[in-house]
Formats: structure tokens, sequence, C-alpha cells
């Protein structure tokens, strides 16, 4: 039996090299495009034939709005709906993609570190220009210095601060990535008792695992759905960070 750990592995499917680099074109990068056309088809086949009287697609793509809206307006306020477009595509390019992981035989590209990180910094780099670009750089670096604190303890809490900013992009992407792979690993190795209970206690066995399979992907459903809104709404939070510089 394959390892539980064998789906995460990344398999070249047109091998490129440039300068010395391997960028070849693998199931991660296959994943991913087939994330982008999803979210392009959802939103073309949701918004081809816009009406007062909204369709299934309409409702689904307005309720989809509405909530991203409310959240940007919730943590960041009106000046944060700048910021819509980016938040929404993120939130969609997330959740379509863990959902994308869940048919049989796909890949799950959330569930690698390195992808889930270079999303993560990418944020924490552009929040951070937000930030300095709208304060100045002084005023920025006032922010790891908390207002009201006796002076001789900011030796101690400044440098608590900057460690705590820094690490965002890291708690950010281990956040999606353990949830993810922790969850489809789980699922494989419960999937194997199902089978190999089955044809040893001649299918009886396995139907209390069959039954924990099927309320653990209902599980892993929300869960997608879930780390998709933490994602989205910890970038909301940054955002208000470098605006409000709180």
């Amino acid at each position: 039996m394959a390892s539980p750990l064998s789906q995460f592995e990344v398999k070249t499917i047109v091998p490129i090299e440039a300068f010395g680099y391997d960028i070849s074109f693998t199931n991660s990068s296959l994943a991913m495009l087939m994330t982008v056309i999803l979210v392009v088809l959802f939103m073309y086949i949701c918004s081809r034939n816009l009406s007062i009287i909204p369709s299934r697609g309409q409702t689904v793509l307005e309720s989809t709005y509405e909530f991203i809206a409310g959240m940007i307006s919730d943590n960041i306020g009106q000046e944060g709906m700048k910021y819509f477009s980016f938040i929404f595509t993120l939130f969609l390019f997330i959740l379509i993609g863990n959902l994308l992981g869940m048919f049989p035989y796909s890949f799950t590209w959330t569930s690698h570190i390195i992808v889930t990180f270079a999303i993560a910094f990418f944020i924490f780099i552009g929040v951070t220009i937000i930030a300095i670009y709208k304060h100045g750089l002084l005023k920025f670096m006032a922010f790891f210095a908390p207002s009201g604190v006796p002076k001789p303890m900011l030796i101690l809490l400044v440098p608590i601060e900057i460690i705590s900013y820094l690490s965002r992009p890291v708690s950010l992407s281990v956040r999606l990535f353990a949830n993810m792979m922790a969850g489809h690993t789980l699922l494989k190795v419960i999937g194997g008792f199902v089978f190999v209970l089955g044809a040893n206690t001649f299918i009886i066995g396995g139907i209390l695992p069959l039954v924990f399979l099927i309320a653990l992907t209902g599980l892993e459903i929300v869960i997608a759905f879930l780390q998709a809104y933490v994602f989205a709404i910890l970038t909301c939070l940054y955002i208000n960070d470098a605006i409000h510089l709180h």
C-alpha cells in the first residue's frame, strides 16, 4: 500500500531547465493552473447573464461579494475597499485550490509549505510597503514601540514586536499548509482501513471506517472553506495594521 504522504509528492510533467534552474511544469503547477481556470470560469458563468432577478449562479457570486465586502468593512473599514479585488481573488484562489484537492487523483497544492509561504510572504511584503508608503519609515518603526509603555520596558518589548511581525508569513503559511496536509493524510489512512478491513471481514468490518471516512470528508470540506476564510481575514487584519498602525 502506498504511503499516505505519497499524495503530496511533486512529479514532473514537462521538464524545463533555464539558466541552470529547474523550472519544470509539475503536477503542482498543473493544479494551480486548473485552480486559476476554475476561478475564471466561476466568475464568467456566474456573471454572464446579470439581471435584477438573479439566477442561482448570480446569487452565489453576489453572496460571495457581500461576504468579502463585509469582511473588509468589519476589519479594515471603508478605506479597505480599495483592496477588495485582491482579497476577493485571494479567497477564491485558496478556496477552490482546497476544494480541488478533495477530488480523487487530484493534487492539493495548498498542502505544500513552499507554496503557501510564497503567497504569505508576498502579502507580508505588500503590507509592509503599504505601511511605509502611507506613514513613512520613521512612523512605521514606531509601530514596534507601543505607546504608553515605560521606556525601560521598550528594551524588551521592541524585539518581541519585531519578531512577532516577522513571524507573520510563517504563521499564516503554516496554518494553511498544516491543516490541509494533516486532513488529507488522515483521509488516506482511514481510506486504507476501509479497504483492508472490508476485504478481511467480508465488508462488515469496513462499514464503521467507511462511515467515519464520509464524516471526515465532510469535515475536510468545511475546513477547506474555513482555511480560505482565515487566510483572507488575517490578510485583512494585516492591511488594517498597515493603514492604521495599531
